[in-house]
């Protein structure tokens, strides 16, 4: 099998350039994962419109001041693109996969953007911006799921999981209580089915996924 010419990695870094803009990245964030230069980018990607303008996320000090929904949605992120990296998957593809898989599982306006993916990935992996990781995937030993922690934290049944500590609210919180009636589900892959349905606004008829989890029945 014949390695990839110059044409061929320069043909994969216009694509990833595309996907990246139109998941919403900015300049700096389209310009680290593909390699072009900035304004070989603002003339082919923002020749008739404005590029996303603002000040970067920085994730490290961010996340651990996040509200729980932004915990655990920020912890799907970065613990797929961990889980594709090592599978094989190039960093670039890892993250863009794994971005869409959020997308596919939450209902817009999304809590974590494609550029605060970017950093959470970058400060997980230690690559692009970050030049060590400040972040690693821990698996809960509670609940089994996995989520985004400190460097050098330890894994303990403690309060440590932002999806644990989501449910353990669900009978303390006026919001979780009257969105989610029942028992709160126990596992991770219904965790994210209940904050879909949280997540969701009035009277919407959002498409639920299959759940091992028997949701309460309605009252007539």
């Amino acid at each position: 099998m014949s390695k990839p010419s110059r044409i061929d990695h320069r043909v994969r870094a216009l694509e990833l350039a595309h996907i990246c803009a139109t998941l919403g990245a900015r300049i700096r964030t389209i310009h680290h994962l593909t390699g072009l230069r900035p304004r070989e980018l603002l003339h082919l990607l923002f020749a008739d419109k404005e590029p996303p303008r603002g000040r970067a996320p920085d994730t490290r000090e961010w996340y651990h001041r996040a509200n729980l929904f932004d915990q655990t949605e920020a912890s799907l992120v970065a613990a797929n693109f961990h889980r594709l990296r090592l599978m094989g998957f190039a960093a670039p593809e890892a993250l863009i996969s794994a971005y869409r898989y959020y997308q596919s599982v939450y209902q817009p306006p999304y809590r974590i953007s494609f550029d605060r993916a970017f950093d959470l990935a970058a400060n997980t992996d230690g690559r692009w911006i970050a030049r060590s990781a400040s972040f690693q995937v821990l698996r809960c030993p509670r609940c089994g799921s996995e989520y985004l922690d400190a460097i050098g934290a330890e894994v303990a049944m403690d309060r440590s999981c932002p999806f644990c500590r989501l449910i353990d609210r669900n009978g303390r919180h006026p919001r979780l209580a009257t969105s989610f009636p029942g028992t709160p589900p126990a596992y991770p892959q219904d965790v994210l089915v209940w904050m879909q349905l949280i997540e969701a606004p009035p009277g919407a008829d959002a498409e639920i996924p299959p759940t091992s989890f028997e949701f309460p029945a309605a009252k007539t």
